[in-house]
């Protein structure tokens, strides 16, 4: 009997916005023979397209139960014990934050903790490891398909996978879950079987994941290369991962009251680094707001940095393009006054 597949992509969003992805009319789940005949989704099984429908191939022995805990992840407990740690930390940091995060802020307490907690990560998420590289076979380059990440800012294992996305000089869709999320913590739930961060969609395998230590020795191994992740990227997340969350107060981590039920009918795109203080302000708020975007790595040595000079004319980041409103901005202060007026419920 033909099983029923779950809601495609599209049912998430109003009819009159487009799906996230811009790419690809179907994604995939953890380890599925897809068809891009169908816009379907079907959650913890192997699908074969028969006619546009979908019927259960027969399991490898490697398949995963994604609604229980992967054999695999030795750290991952102390992950989801950190992320429920987290519910609680974060609102209780937010309260000496000063609570909105669209008021008025003290620009230079912002930029010296943000500055702290990129000294915390120092050197993750910074170069691009094409920079340097003495051997020209580590060219490294985006796939066909734009994969896409469910994530969180203050999330200290979302941010080991952007750090390696960083360092793999890769471009993703964001797709960001803050506590509250209105729409994309439904979709993980509905595509992966349980809400749990980061959650990566990989439509040119047709793999997607949960965990940060898989997710970022997937990318390594498929976009790097071979390479393995670097010295100290995975062990040193439970150690110093924590300090850029403590330090910017829970930034990035919960949904901001105000912000718009429905999402732009385009995405946003920003040129950005995982360790730049300022880009990271700046991605606290897309997050607040619930805004999925494109994240344009351009990390020290990218080979997308010609990207970033053709559009603003500068090297310098975060830069931000919203074409749904044809506006372009460089400057962190004047992109947070920009996206907290123009995607508040008040602004619509």
């Amino acid at each position: 009997m033909m099983a029923s597949p779950l809601p495609s992509l599209a049912s998430f969003f109003p009819s009159n916005h487009n799906p996230p992805s811009l790419t690809t009319a179907s994604l995939p789940v953890s380890k599925l023979i897809f068809s891009s005949f169908s816009p379907k989704l079907s959650r913890n099984k192997k699908w074969v397209s028969r006619r546009n429908r979908f019927y259960p191939a027969k399991p490898t022995d490697h398949d995963l139960d994604t609604t229980g805990p992967s054999p695999q992840a030795s750290t991952q407990n102390a992950g989801n014990a950190s992320i429920s740690f987290l519910s609680i930390l974060c609102p209780l940091l937010r309260l000496f934050s000063g609570g909105d995060p669209s008021q008025e802020r003290n620009d230079a307490l912002e930029v010296a903790t943000s500055s702290l907690s990129t000294l915390a990560r120092f050197p993750w998420g910074s170069k691009s490891l094409a920079e340097g590289s003495e051997s020209k076979d580590i060219t490294i380059s985006d796939p066909p398909i734009r994969m896409q990440l469910f994530e969180f800012e203050a999330c200290p294992f979302c941010r080991r996978v952007r750090e390696a996305l960083t360092e793999l000089d890769l471009s993703v869709e964001v797709y960001p879950c803050p506590k509250g999320s209105l729409r994309h913590r439904e979709m993980v739930r509905s595509f992966g079987g349980k809400e749990q961060f980061p959650f990566l969609i990989d439509p040119n395998s047709g793999i997607s994941m949960y965990e940060s230590g898989d997710i970022v020795k997937y990318l390594f191994k498929h976009y790097g290369k071979g390479r393995s992740p670097s010295t100290g990227l995975l062990e040193s997340t439970l150690f110093t991962g924590w300090m850029p969350t403590i330090l910017r107060a829970g930034r990035g981590m919960m949904l901001w009251d105000k912000a718009r039920r429905d999402p732009p009918p385009k995405k946003l795109e920003l040129f950005s680094y995982e360790n730049d203080p300022y880009s990271r302000i700046v991605r606290e708020a897309l997050c607040e707001l619930e805004l999925p975007y494109i994240l344009h790595n351009v990390g020290e040595g990218s080979q997308r940095m010609k990207l970033l000079l053709e559009a603003s004319g500068s090297k310098e980041v975060p830069y931000l393009i919203d074409p749904n409103t044809k506006t372009q901005l460089g400057d962190y202060k004047k992109i947070l006054s920009y996206l907290f007026n123009t995607y508040s419920a008040a602004a619509v």
